[in-house]
């Protein structure tokens, strides 16, 4: 994958295990989440202005069991991402897969670095205060950035829990959060309202769409 994905030149195998995700409807691993945003980036934002609204970061370099093990490292991370695109003073929107640890849960942090706003997408019930040292990282390196720019903090940090439609079972998270990013990016929201889907139905029976559109698009899939 080119830099203008993630920031940084990043490259990505799909095996044949990670296909089976997708074809026997079991959990998403790293790999096919990192490979359905480059399919999301090639297909909906290349040469369009939506580049310059949304970005997207590595859920390989930040996650629970990494934050666990270096927070520091964790928050230099994210503030070289936030670094490479630009100056941030317009409204643009960092999309951050986050990742529970060791195969967890998948929810979905977007952020607003200009508007000092952090929205939080989770298909179970919650919010951030599941996971204390994420939320603490991406405050602190938002307030780095901010600090090396020289930008001053009219405010605090503000997180908004969105209301989302709820998986019902336990292994569709990656999924959800997939089409969380999918949405936003189609309907242009960089303010994104704590209700942006008015119900479940429509969007469970979309969430296929994930699996086909890698199946079929098969130049996003490589067997090893």
């Amino acid at each position: 994958m080119d830099e203008s994905v993630f920031g940084i030149a990043h490259s990505e195998l799909i095996a044949k295990e990670d296909m089976q995700q997708l074809f026997e409807h079991e959990e998403l691993d790293i790999a096919v989440i990192h490979t359905y945003i480059w399919y999301m980036y090639d297909t909906l934002m290349r040469g369009t202005e939506l580049c310059n609204q949304f970005n997207f970061i590595a859920a390989s370099r930040i996650n629970t069991t990494f934050i666990t093990k270096n927070p520091t490292s964790v928050m230099n991370e994210l503030v070289d991402r936030f670094m490479v695109a630009g100056d941030n003073t317009t409204p643009i929107l960092y999309f951050l897969p986050f990742n529970s640890g060791n195969g967890g849960h998948w929810v979905l942090v977007a952020m607003d670095l200009s508007r000092l706003m952090v929205y939080y997408l989770d298909s179970i019930p919650g919010d951030w205060s599941k996971y204390p040292s994420m939320k603490k990282t991406v405050d602190k390196a938002i307030l780095k950035f901010r600090s090396k720019k020289n930008y001053r903090n009219r405010k605090d940090i503000t997180w908004v829990r969105v209301q989302c439609p709820q998986q019902n079972n336990s292994i569709d998270c990656g999924f959800f959060v997939l089409r969380f990013m999918r949405d936003i990016i189609a309907l242009n929201r960089i303010d994104i309202p704590k209700m942006v889907w008015n119900n479940n139905l429509g969007f469970i029976l979309i969430l296929s769409d994930i699996s086909s559109n890698l199946l079929l698009n098969h130049e996003y899939v490589l067997f090893s």
